[in-house]
């Protein structure tokens, strides 16, 4: 998991700056399927990340426990977190299959676009492990509905031939990770949702994903080029309108 870590944070400042956060819809159904209030909850946000969840979550009234192994993502955490009182986000460098905690200390442990970089037997026994009774394990992931405009399927084809470790659904054989097979006592929802969002801030997302993380600097900017130039065509405004999926997957 360390050299995971080292390729986040390579691009931990454009995943700060340009990935979504999660509609109001995800945590009204997170609360629901799960049944845990997430007003004074304790939450361990496992592949925290820049804290996109955890900072959700805290806004909702959760203590929050974030865990990530990359030092930089959770610099941008913390830094995000400065104004908050000191106890509300506790901020841990660490694997998510090995989980620095006691037994008995989470009403939900959550994976917000990072379970399927876990291994799905350790993770999902950790969580189990650090889970108080009648708890709840959740896996969400926001996700691009390619589907609904031609333009996006268009995207992620050019990405598939362009990006030698992208994975997506221009490739036949994407699914969404397979959490819930992992867990017991399952209930999945899909959360529809628009992002209004700058070609600008459209391509500091893409820099943040794993498969251009590991492109050379040039061959990187050769494709923000490339990829600036195609969506200025079809969007003369310069603002996207792009249709957008959670997954959830809530285990009890």
């Amino acid at each position: 998991m360390r050299g995971l870590g080292r390729v986040f944070d390579s691009v931990a400042d454009a995943y700060d700056a340009g990935r979504p956060t999660y509609p109001d819809e995800l945590y009204r159904a997170l609360s629901e399927v799960s049944g845990v209030g997430l007003d004074g909850a304790t939450a361990v946000d496992v592949g925290a990340g820049t804290g996109i969840l955890t900072h959700a979550l805290r806004a909702r009234g959760s203590q929050v426990i974030a865990v990530d192994p990359g030092a930089e993502m959770l610099a941008k955490l913390r830094s995000r977190a400065a104004g908050q009182a000191p106890a509300a986000v506790a901020a841990v460098l660490a694997d998510g299959n090995a989980l620095p905690l006691a037994g008995g200390v989470a009403d939900l442990v959550t994976y917000a676009q990072s379970w399927h970089w876990l291994d799905p037997v350790a993770s999902i026994a950790e969580a189990r492990r650090v889970l108080r009774p009648g708890g709840a394990i959740a896996g969400c992931w926001n996700l691009t509905h390619a589907a609904q405009a031609e333009w996006l399927a268009a995207y992620e084809r050019r990405l598939a031939g362009s990006c030698p470790g992208y994975w997506g659904q221009a490739l036949e054989e994407w699914s969404v990770p397979p959490i819930a097979a992992a867990m017991e006592r399952v209930e999945e929802r899909w959360i529809p949702w628009t992002r209004l969002v700058t070609i600008e801030d459209f391509l500091v997302d893409l820099r943040s994903h794993s498969f251009m993380a590991v492109l050379s600097p040039e061959v990187a900017d050769e494709l923000v080029r490339r990829e600036r130039a195609e969506l200025a065509r079809e969007f003369p405004g310069g603002v996207l309108s792009v249709p957008m999926r959670v997954y959830l997957a809530v285990g009890r």
